[in-house]
């Protein structure tokens, strides 16, 4: 080992040299230290050194140290490494490749004998196709709140009244229901939903007072109050009239026991009414019960929610077998017209499994549009809101939107029931 400070045969003067690079270094120091560089095989500057007459590396000739030899002006750049100018008129190899301007780029002439510009562009691509993520997303927004009106959803030729139905919970059976009847009504078409789950989540989700105390559907089913008298205006939203349900309603289905003509109260409380809507969604109870009865009987289809995980489909079969019981009983009409596939999440292989089950099952009844999990779709509820309005350019948002659009188009090419 040498001495730091020190050259490798213990010769001072090491520290002298520079840690710059420079490819002159003591020419003015009486010859005793002398660095030069070259260029090596693959264009690596190599060093070479001479203290007192020995040479470290590549032997190189000393130079003549009785004249001070001044020092040279940046020389003609050479083929292979580039020449960057570091301090004063030195210049630094170095193997950083030469940048070509554009002017000398344009002089070459290509093949054909055109020149480059006319083949290559000096400027950023355009992206017509590929619009920004925002610019996208406010589209999106405009075409779901339709805030001019001119954006129409088709109309029916008669009312379409959907029970919205399944008796497995958490499948969506209250968030679909608000977000196809707002998606519906932004688009012309008039709505009334009918809140018949005693938890009155439809009613909280449409911004409807529906405390104790308020007139809900309980009354419309005990008492025969009209249900003009019940439905209230939904606010910011035109077309829109929902029927809300408070706590009462729970004990609608002991007091129905014993009432005359119980599965078809609700079907005669919706006939009744004097206005005429496009669409009338129930929301039913997560249960088999005498509500979900009346909501059966009064309706002409039967949308079923379908969560894509396993548990969802488990049920299913004795669904079905009830919506056969009143059809061959109590409403010869009903029929099961719409799946949907809702909490999709793509990155398991769970729910393309029960996508696929469920579509090989009930084949075009299903939609195409399908629902995926969306933080926003279960936010929007807490503001009092449904998804259309909280947050219109979101992912949920637009696939409740293609929903109802399909929904709306299987109505018309099948005369109002799909």
């Amino acid at each position: 080992m040498h001495e730091y400070g020190r050259g490798p045969d213990g010769a001072p003067g090491w520290d002298r040299v520079s840690r710059e690079t420079d490819p002159h270094v003591g020419s003015d120091r009486s010859g005793s230290l002398s660095v030069s560089f070259d260029s090596g095989e693959q264009g690596v500057p190599q060093p070479r050194v001479a203290n007192g007459g020995q040479v470290y590396g590549t032997p190189v000739t000393e130079p003549d140290v009785s004249t001070p030899e001044p020092r040279r002006s940046a020389p003609a750049p050479r083929s292979g490494p580039s020449s960057a100018p570091v301090s004063g008129s030195a210049t630094v190899p170095s193997s950083a490749p030469v940048s070509v301007a554009p002017a000398a780029a344009s002089a070459q002439p290509t093949a054909d004998g055109a020149s480059a510009d006319e083949h290559v562009s000096r400027e950023t691509p355009d992206r017509d196709e590929d619009d920004p993520p925002l610019a996208m997303e406010a589209l999106r927004a405009v075409q779901i709140l339709n805030p001019s009106g001119e954006i129409h959803m088709p109309r029916p030729d008669h009312p379409r009244v959907m029970c919205v139905a399944n008796q497995k919970g958490g499948v969506g059976k209250t968030t679909t229901t608000v977000n196809l009847a707002v998606a519906l009504a932004l688009h012309g078409n008039r709505v009334l939903v009918v809140d018949l789950d005693p938890q009155g989540n439809a009613s909280t989700g449409l911004n409807v007072p529906h405390h104790a105390g308020v007139p809900d559907v309980y009354d419309c089913l005990i008492d025969n109050v009209p249900l003009s008298d019940v439905a209230q205006p939904v606010e910011g939203i035109p077309n829109l009239y929902c029927v809300p349900a408070t706590i009462d309603l729970a004990g609608a289905e002991i007091e129905l026991v014993s009432v005359v003509a119980r599965e078809s109260r609700l079907q005669r409380a919706i006939a009744a009414h004097p206005e005429k809507f496009d669409y009338v969604f129930i929301d039913c109870p997560p249960s088999l019960g005498l509500l979900t009865v009346n909501a059966l009987c009064a309706a002409q289809e039967v949308l079923i929610p379908i969560q894509c995980e396993y548990y969802a489909l488990e049920g299913l079969n004795q669904l079905i077998n009830n919506i056969n019981l009143v059809r061959q009983h109590l409403n010869p009409t009903l029929d099961v017209s719409t799946i949907l596939l809702t909490m999709y999440d793509r990155r398991t292989r769970l729910a393309d499994a029960v996508e696929q089950d469920v579509r090989n099952h009930f084949g075009s009844k299903v939609l195409e549009a399908v629902i995926p999990r969306n933080v926003r779709v279960s936010e929007a509820p807490s503001y009092g809101q449904s998804v259309m309005t909280y947050d219109p350019g979101s992912r949920g948002a637009t696939s409740y939107f293609e929903a109802a659009l399909e929904i709306a188009m299987r109505g018309v090419n099948t005369g109002g029931t799909a």
